[in-house]
């Protein structure tokens, strides 16, 4: 194979994954989704908080494969358009946001440890989605996936270079999650609380944005005229 085809090839899928994450890493936030991760697996043993970080990871992988590669044959086929996805979804996250802070231990019963058959349930609903890989990391990848340059010969490594972003973004996934025990111990409790406080407000900050997007989408394409 000449070398040059060799570093054409290389360079696209670099681009790609330099892409991805560029995209993806500040909306997924990972690290700053360790502390909610806690605060939800409070009642989690360390083994089964590992097995969650594992799970999440993995979900999120998926996820993200599915909304670059066929994300918009999938809304295409039930007619939602992503402007609607992103109203959705936005109100799902502010839902979810909202309450993580108003969330409070005290005002909590002690519960029993949970069994890593119960835990294994909340890995997808609601550790994955809406918290870690959201409405807004799924609409961005959809973007990303449906502005990605279409061709032949460079078909293989833009999957290539896909795979490998998506990939990238879950192993952060994983690390801040698998080692948030860690971080909570080193930091003290008071300094989590105030981590987990800000976290929830942005998260229901984001999902305001979210929501306003979709809503400003849907009104200029009814008004094409109003300026929002």
């Amino acid at each position: 194979m000449p070398t040059d085809l060799i570093h054409s090839q290389f360079d696209e899928v670099l681009r790609e994954v330099l892409l991805i994450v560029g995209a993806l890493f500040p909306i997924v936030n990972p690290l700053g989704g360790a502390p909610i991760f806690l605060t939800l697996t409070r009642d989690v043993s360390s083994a089964g908080r590992a097995l969650l970080a594992r799970k999440v990871a993995m979900n999120g992988f998926i996820l993200l494969l599915v909304a670059i590669f066929i994300g918009t044959h999938i809304l295409a086929f039930f007619g939602i358009s992503l402007s609607v996805v992103q109203v959705g979804g936005g109100m799902v996250v502010i839902s979810t946001g909202w309450k993580l802070l108003q969330h409070s231990a005290d005002d909590e019963p002690a519960r029993r440890r949970t069994s890593m058959l119960e835990a294994s349930k909340r890995a997808f609903y609601p550790l994955t989605l809406p918290l870690t890989v959201g409405p807004g990391s799924i609409s961005v990848a959809i973007t990303v996936g449906a502005n990605r340059p279409q061709g032949s010969a460079m078909t293989l490594m833009a999957l290539l270079g896909g795979v490998l972003g998506a990939a990238a973004i879950a192993l952060s996934i994983f690390l801040s999650y698998r080692f948030a025990g860690q971080i909570a111990r080193a930091l003290g409790d008071t300094a989590m609380n105030v981590i987990l406080r800000l976290s929830s407000f942005i998260l229901v900050c984001i999902g305001v944005q979210i929501f306003w997007n979709g809503v400003s989408a849907l009104l200029h394409s009814a008004f094409p005229a109003l300026r929002l």
